[in-house]
């Protein structure tokens, strides 16, 4: 289980205080599309504030003529077709501006999310020892889902409340200065409403990201550990605690939601008051003969309703965006972690791009030290020779260093001190790449993806043939198994439910003799597996380690009878080194390890 204090303190409430000024420059790359969605907001807006003139001569025809009876029904009818095509044009407007933003949010979010996936390969396994997985996946599916609909909704309101504004303003004005000003006089109550409430809002909202984070990585860390909540009947226990994270996500988004919801309400209530101001300073007018009739006061009425929309809209803009501004500071808090060195200036020095090479197989550790904190040295000072084509193996109680000594040669994770060379080469000076390439690895947590028996296998490689093929399920002791299921290398596993755990384990191992590398790491390769199959599989071993310099991590000592040296650990030191006969004869720590094993034998 994962340190979930620390993803949530990595994601806590001020981290979303640059977010939104990250967020905004963010998308500059996307300028030109904005300025034309801002173009079309802008076209829409001028119907929009046109259109009520056209409504007060309609509104002027009907009544100036109502008592004699005596409408012009063609004028009636020529306005209202101006009409509809006014507001005809402004929704089409309307809609392109919706679907260039909604175009641009889309774009946005898919290179976020090829930025998440980048950086995943790019940062230290150490990143992911302090992190839920569950936390890390909420970050790419979650908080860039969030990104995207609200900042859609944030821009394309935010462009099209500021046009409408100005372009209301202006029409007021135009019309009646008188009753302009009477609705400016509700303008500073607006404001205030605005201000108060969503500086309420604000700080909720970038908490119900934390929460969220927090949520899915309990559910990710449930759904895999689901056998053993089970077999230990602590599906109670478990509940009880998703309901504390569960409560308090329920409640941040009521609290959330409740003073956002209240934005609405607030707003169309101070509308009333202006609703009321126009018809009662317009009537005033009406009666000192100002010149405003009733299709006047028709028309302000629907300049007022267009001047609210757009304060309540940036209102929602600013909740939007401040819920996108939260979710995206989770964003870039991961894109901004520390990646592994840059190794664009190393060159391959024991293989070729092609992964072709003659590499004898030496590997020698030099005083090597590592700490997975600096106030936590694992391993103080490790050093050992191991020459071609040996089998080494590697045992020691839990907790010794055996697979953080695997780690450390496959570069995972950087040494602290001292030094690994491969066929006297420092791994410090080869790329990684080139690292992953020389060794081929079974590791003791099986790993399959949804695919085929053959793509699982295969997996990375891609020119071997299907007679090769054949021998490698051979090998593995899994020609039989995989000879029955249906469509035998072609069968598609939708899950790892799919298999069993010893079926995964042995195509694993098949995938390692795939890979062909000429130096081996086996991480309690046979733990899953059963007696019997356990014989096929050292065989089997036997084979593919034949000629190659190969290190097996083994807490059953049986398997490693047949090394040509094994390193005994303890405390991050090697403190016995040689042959199992050797090391029984010397009745040392070894000893005791392996007799502990075989006692009731």
């Amino acid at each position: 289980m994962m340190h979930g204090k620390t993803a949530v303190s990595r994601n806590g409430v001020n981290g979303g205080k640059g977010g939104t000024k990250k967020l905004l420059l963010a998308l500059k790359p996307y300028a030109p599309q904005i300025a034309l969605t801002f173009l079309f907001i802008a076209i829409s807006t001028v119907f929009s504030v046109y259109a009520p003139q056209w409504l007060s001569k309609l509104t002027d025809e009907i009544v100036n003529h109502a008592f004699t009876r005596d409408i012009d029904m063609a004028k009636i009818v020529n306005i209202a077709v101006v009409l509809i095509a006014f507001y005809g044009c402004n929704a089409l407007c309307n809609y392109l501006a919706n679907f260039i933003m909604t175009t641009v949010t889309q774009k946005y979010a898919r290179r976020m999310r090829s930025d998440i996936t980048r950086k995943i390969n790019c940062v230290p396994l150490s990143y992911f020892d302090s992190h839920q997985y569950g936390d890390t996946l909420s970050v790419i599916t979650n908080d860039v889902d969030t990104i995207s609909q609200n900042m859609d909704q944030a821009v394309s309101m935010f462009l099209s409340s500021i046009s409408m504004l100005a372009g209301v303003l202006v029409a007021m004005f135009v019309t009646s200065w008188q009753m302009a000003l009477t609705v400016l006089m509700i303008i500073p109550l607006m404001l205030i409403m605005l201000f108060v409430l969503t500086k309420l809002a604000m700080p909720q909202f970038r908490k119900n990201q934390q929460y969220l984070g927090d949520l899915n990585g309990k559910v990710e860390e449930y759904y895999t550990g689901h056998m053993v909540i089970k077999a230990f009947n602590a599906g109670k226990r478990m509940s009880d605690d998703f309901e504390v994270s569960n409560s308090k996500m329920r409640w941040g988004v009521i609290r959330g939601q409740s003073i956002a919801g209240f934005i609405q309400p607030a707003m169309n209530l101070i509308a009333y008051f202006a609703y009321a101001s126009v018809c009662v300073v317009g009537g005033l007018l009406m009666a000192d003969g100002a010149g405003v009739t009733f299709g006047t006061i028709t028309a302000f009425l629907v300049y007022v309703n267009l001047f609210q929309n757009p304060l309540s809209q940036i209102a929602q803009a600013a909740t939007s965006l401040q819920m996108a501004a939260g979710a995206s500071a989770r964003v870039f808090d991961f894109l901004a972690q520390e990646e592994l060195s840059d190794e664009t200036g190393k060159s391959r020095k024991l293989l070729s791009e092609d992964g072709t090479g003659n590499i004898r197989g030496d590997v020698e550790f030099k005083n090597v030290r590592f700490g997975y904190s600096p106030d936590k040295i694992i391993i103080p000072d490790f050093s050992a020779k191991i020459k071609a084509g040996m089998k080494v193996a590697v045992v020691g109680p839990t907790g010794a260093g055996k697979t953080t000594l695997v780690n450390l040669l496959m570069r995972f994770y950087e040494i602290d001190g001292g030094d690994i060379t491969i066929d006297g080469v420092s791994i410090k000076d080869m790329p990684r790449s080139e690292i992953h390439d020389i060794f081929g690895m079974v590791l003791q947590d099986t790993w399959m993806f949804e695919g085929t028996i053959r793509e699982n296998i295969l997996f990375s490689k891609d020119n071997v043939s299907d007679a090769r093929l054949e021998e490698i399920l051979k090998e593995a002791g899994i020609a039989h198994y995989v000879h029955t299921l249906p469509n035998g290398l072609d069968y598609y596993m939708e899950n790892e439910t799919s298999v069993s755990g010893g079926q995964k384990q042995l195509i694993t191992i098949a995938r390692a003799m795939a890979e062909n590398s000429p130096l081996l790491i086996l991480d309690e390769a046979t733990s899953n597996v059963d007696t019997r199959t356990e014989e096929i599989i050292q065989s089997a071993m036997d084979r593919l380690t034949q000629g190659r310099t190969s290190f097996v991590i083994a807490h059953r000592l049986s398997t490693i009878k047949n090394a040509d040296l094994i390193l005994v650990m303890r405390d991050g030191n090697i403190v016995e080194q040689g042959t199992h006969d050797a090391l029984i004869e010397k009745n040392g720590f070894y000893a005791s390890l392996y007799n502990s094993q075989f006692a009731g034998e």
